[in-house]
């Protein structure tokens, strides 16, 4: 199963001290182990004292979202078909939609201009089983990425995808911004900072309602 990796310091915008030496000069890497016993010294490829506490945080919340969802740790590539469940015929486990909220074509994806582009990752679309034999399960996310130098506003997919979504992650909002998001209704935009991502969970309320989330995960 892949792991997130994070090299030493990055995770709190600490610079390549050390990190880079060891790429360069392999043979150092022994010095280097002898350096990090002592990582309070002015020397240390981690400087400590200027670490970006805001990120570190942001890091870990990323982080915990991962652990806490199924959905981003498939241990089998999207396929792009329905699921299928009790005879009945449900959503992708994966799709792709553009900014105004209709889904990509093959010639969306030869134009080569988009820079922003939504994807929604099916939670009931999750192949394999648990340790207990159990199908996997999770709520559903859609995740928005904007590689423009502007803001763009998305709109959500239609409702079949899901009536409502929270958004759990904002790359570019500050950490003052505070407070809890409140849920966005399928169909309606969203705004995403230049070249920052959202990430928007299934309301509690979709999940409710959805006869195959018994199993749900990350209540």
């Amino acid at each position: 199963m892949q792991k997130p990796h994070v090299a030493a310091g990055q995770r709190f915008a600490n610079g390549l001290l050390g990190n880079r030496v060891a790429q360069v000069h392999p043979k150092l890497e022994r010095a280097l182990q002898r350096r990090r016993a002592g990582f309070d010294r002015p020397d240390a490829p981690i400087d400590w004292a200027h670490a970006d506490t805001a990120l570190l945080e942001f890091t870990r919340t990323v982080s915990a979202l991962r652990a806490a969802h199924p959905v981003f740790r498939r241990r089998r590539f999207f396929d792009g078909l329905p699921v299928r469940r009790r005879g009945v015929e449900g959503m992708p486990d994966i799709s792709w939609f553009q900014p105004d909220g209709s889904e990509m074509t093959d010639e969306d994806w030869d134009s080569g201009l988009g820079k922003s582009v939504a994807v929604y990752l099916n939670g009931q679309g999750i192949p394999g089983l648990d340790a207990r034999g159990h199908r996997v399960t999770d709520d559903s996310f859609v995740l928005c990425f904007n590689a423009h130098h502007e803001p763009i506003e998305f709109t959500l997919p239609p409702e079949e995808f899901g009536p409502a979504w929270t958004p759990v992650i904002d790359t570019v909002a500050s950490a003052d911004d505070g407070g809890e998001a409140s849920p966005v209704r399928a169909g309606a935009t969203v705004r995403v900072g230049s070249r920052g991502i959202v990430v928007l969970q299934a309301a509690p309320d979709q999940a409710s309602r959805d006869p195959w989330s018994l199993g749900t995960l990350g209540r």
